[in-house]
């Protein structure tokens, strides 16, 4: 699954807010019940592991100019809820873009 965001800031912003507000993606998983690891492997593309219902699901956010690009690794077995979970992606990943308010 590739869900795509725009966004009109510098890289460099976009990777900060992403660091900076990694850690509150579980909280916008439905059911409370999942743990998320992320990882930097470049300063353009964060790795994230998402543990949650029992699936595990890996996949890479790669910070363009001009967009963000999530890209999710979906079982087959998921693939009936790939609409929501992109819809969510789409909505989250945004508010992550926000400034924080004090900015």
């Amino acid at each position: 699954m590739r869900v795509a965001i725009p966004h009109d800031l510098p890289r460099e912003e976009v990777t900060r807010r992403l660091k900076e507000r990694s850690h509150e993606i579980a909280d916008h998983i439905p059911g409370g019940m999942a743990s998320v690891t992320t990882d930097w492997p470049s300063d353009d593309r964060m790795s994230i592991n998402v543990n949650a219902m029992g699936n595990d699901l890996a996949g890479m956010v790669d910070i363009e100019d001009r967009q963000i690009v999530f890209e999710i690794a979906l079982p087959p077995a998921l693939g009936f809820v790939e609409p929501i979970i992109s819809g969510a992606i789409r909505k989250q990943g945004q508010k992550m873009l926000e400034a924080p308010s004090g900015d």
